[in-house]
């Protein structure tokens, strides 16, 4: 797996040695960004969710976001993160890595909210209360902001929840991206 764009173009980042993690492909990352590079400068506050390996967030980084957040259940996972994000050299100011499970994280509030959220659990996962909060608890995304959940093309997820709104999907074999915005 390897950085597709920007300031670290071409590095290598670290997968689990096991096959837990399904990481977000090559393919699909470059059509994520392809759609929100318009939206991604140094003020950007990029969430990851569900991040794995990092990748996403570290893709977001080399675009040019000023600060990620990094949030995966498994200590694993965020050991792997710290360990890509240290071999890239980001500064720690950039980043933050928080042990904690989605759900937990999307219901609490948070002082300072995010432009771009990035949405990947694991495929069986029930979507709908992380959904849930994004479309009630007004303190993860900034006005303006955008959620982008990647689940298999089978699987439904609405097309509004709460303030949160679908307005675009994008398939990629088995694979499907819908983005929301709030309205």
């Amino acid at each position: 797996m390897r950085v597709i764009s920007g300031l670290y173009r071409g590095r290598v980042l670290k997968s689990p040695p096991d096959n837990k993690t399904r990481p977000t492909s090559d393919r699909l990352r470059e059509t994520i960004f392809n759609v929100l590079a318009p939206r991604i400068d140094g003020e950007t506050r990029f969430l990851d969710l569900c991040a794995g390996t990092g990748a996403i967030g570290i893709e977001a980084i080399s675009r040019g976001a000023g600060f990620v957040t990094f949030v995966d259940r498994s200590k694993k996972a965020c050991a792997l993160i710290e360990v890509n994000l240290d071999m890239l050299a980001i500064p720690e100011t950039q980043t933050e890595i928080l042990g904690l499970e989605a759900e937990n994280f999307a219901g609490r509030e948070h002082k300072a909210g995010w432009d771009i959220a990035f949405f990947d659990p694991p495929y069986d996962a029930d979507y709908a209360i992380v959904l849930h909060e994004f479309g009630f608890n007004k303190t993860l995304l900034n006005d303006g902001g955008v959620l982008v959940v990647e689940h298999h093309t089978k699987k439904h997820v609405p097309d509004e929840v709460g303030a949160l709104r679908r307005w675009r999907i994008l398939k990629q074999g088995e694979t499907s991206l819908s983005f929301y915005e709030h309205d």
